[in-house]
């Protein structure tokens, strides 16, 4: 039961940060997609293969176990050639996969031990790793897009509104 609420919980977030990457990609230029500030930083771009390689590599290869076919020194090479379309298009392939991957694990194989890159983890941990590492850098594309088009994303527009309140009798 605990590992159900869990797995539903991991789907979950993932397709929620998924789908507030998307409505970031969708208020970017192309320009602004690939914008850096420096050679050391990360344009929105980089930060969504990046996205793409880790959970296809943790989730697809580490708990699902397919093979491994990341290239993750070209998430971060990558200066164009993607249009926001076809990014988000491939964000929302791989987080599926990965969000179905991860509601089909057992309580059993959430357990056992798994080596991903240098790393001998559990599948639980491989998931939990993925969550924070997405929502990382789910929140620096956010903070991009803020500063990039001045604009209030809404996410959480519905905290604003004053709570309904009934009278204590």
């Amino acid at each position: 039961m605990t590992g159900d609420v869990f797995r539903k919980f991991a789907s979950d977030k993932l397709k929620q940060y998924c789908g507030r990457i998307q409505i970031c990609l969708g208020k970017l230029s192309s320009e602004q997609i690939w914008a850096r500030g420096s050679e050391n930083e990360n344009a929105a771009g980089n930060l969504v293969l990046h996205l793409c390689g880790n959970v296809r590599q943790w989730i697809g290869t580490g708990v699902a176990g397919l093979p491994d076919i990341r290239q993750r020194d070209a998430e971060f090479e990558a200066r164009g050639g993607m249009e926001a379309k076809a990014l988000g298009a491939l964000l929302e392939s791989i987080v599926n996969d990965a969000a179905a991957q991860i509601e089909a694990v057992s309580d059993e194989r959430l357990a056992e031990r798994v080596q991903i890159q240098n790393y001998h983890v559990t599948r639980l941990e491989a998931i939990l790793h993925v969550l924070t590492h997405f929502g990382e850098h789910t929140g620096q594309i956010l903070f991009a897009t803020k500063l990039l088009t001045g604009e209030d994303l809404g996410f959480y527009a519905h905290l604003k509104k004053p709570a309904h309140r009934e009278a204590v009798p």
